[in-house]
């Protein structure tokens, strides 16, 4: 089968080649990828910039298709049915926090970006009818972190002041949506006031461009500061976000692009009795309870674009570029 795997050998670090599946294992299935999208992470991985990376790994967490092999000890049933592909494995049984042998989909085991991929089969979920495979694939990793991010962690409420931060990215795409659809007043911030018109299409109650030095001025004068804030970037914005929490808030953060923070105003942070509170991913049960409430919810990922599995490197230079909004989406 043909695989887009990690070669850093290659200039553009990643090639396309022919991979030998295994043999299916008896707990395994094999499933036709229909369609893949992309994460952060696969671009780390093929800058050289992921811990423990492997030359020859396929890449890709995300991944939607259907059965098409099932091992001698997996329910039958299975064959035929279109699915959607659980990035998270070796979670653990403490819903509070991951295990020490917690892995992610596509490094250091092989993952999606292929024409096919072997998965323990309680990794699969079947696909919520309403979306299509390009959409479905958009799903797993982003909206499994956001899903517990908004609700294991931040408990939204209707009529809960939110903000989500650097709206355009798969993870706060969804934490928008999922906020939007609880019935909270949820405000955005983004670099770029197209990505801000995306987001007030959507139905968010504001936006807001942090390159504007009073965004939180203005953002506290809006809405008398916010219950909870989601972000991924932390560094210098950290002081910012403190700022723009009321008294009794909630920080919780999924992510350090840019690195720690230079300083941290210990006394706002005492003093309004603040929670700063670190998420990642999520539980087997995080991810059931996110599939079952887009279905009912009938959410659909924002997919900035599509791009065919032969021009995959293209897909990962626009990634790069941070252009897009939305989920980055790799059809097979």
């Amino acid at each position: 089968m043909k695989g887009l795997v990690l070669d850093q050998e290659n200039a553009s670090g990643i090639t396309i080649k022919d991979v030998a599946l295994p043999h299916l294992k008896p707990e395994e299935v094999k499933v036709k990828i229909k369609a893949a999208a992309l994460n952060h992470r696969d671009e780390w991985c093929r800058q050289g910039k992921y811990p423990n990376i492997k030359n020859g790994i396929i890449l890709g967490s995300d991944g939607a298709g259907v059965v098409e092999e099932v091992g001698e000890k997996v329910d039958k049933s299975w064959l035929g049915k279109e699915v959607i592909i659980n990035a998270a494995n070796f979670w653990g049984e403490d819903q509070a926090v991951q295990s020490s042998a917690f892995q992610i989909l596509g490094m250091p085991s092989n993952g999606t970006l292929a024409e096919y991929v072997q998965v323990d089969a309680s990794r699969l979920c079947q696909k919520p009818d309403h979306l299509s495979f390009e959409a479905a694939a958009a799903l797993p990793l982003a909206g499994l972190t956001a899903f517990r991010a908004v609700f294991y962690h931040g408990s939204v409420k209707p009529d809960m002041k939110i903000l989500v931060t650097g709206f355009g990215g798969g993870v706060a795409q969804f934490a928008a949506q999922y906020g939007i659809a609880a019935g909270a007043e949820v405000y955005v911030t983004s670099g770029s006031d197209e990505k801000l018109k995306t987001a007030l299409e959507l139905g968010v109650s504001g936006g807001f461009n942090y390159n504007d030095e009073e965004w939180v001025q203005q953002a506290v004068d809006k809405t008398d500061g916010f219950a909870l804030i989601i972000d991924s970037a932390m560094g210098e914005t950290f002081s910012d976000l403190i700022k723009a929490l009321r008294p009794g808030g909630k920080l919780v953060f999924y992510g350090a692009t840019l690195g720690n923070p230079p300083m941290l105003d210990a006394r706002r942070v005492f003093w309004n009795q603040l929670t700063i509170q670190g998420t990642t991913m999520g539980s087997d049960r995080d991810f059931e309870g996110m599939v079952k409430y887009v279905a009912e919810q009938g959410i659909s990922p924002v997919v900035d674009k599509v791009f065919e599995f032969s021009n995959a490197v293209e897909a990962f230079e626009r990634m790069a570029a941070g252009k897009q909004t939305g989920k980055i989406v790799v059809k097979m």
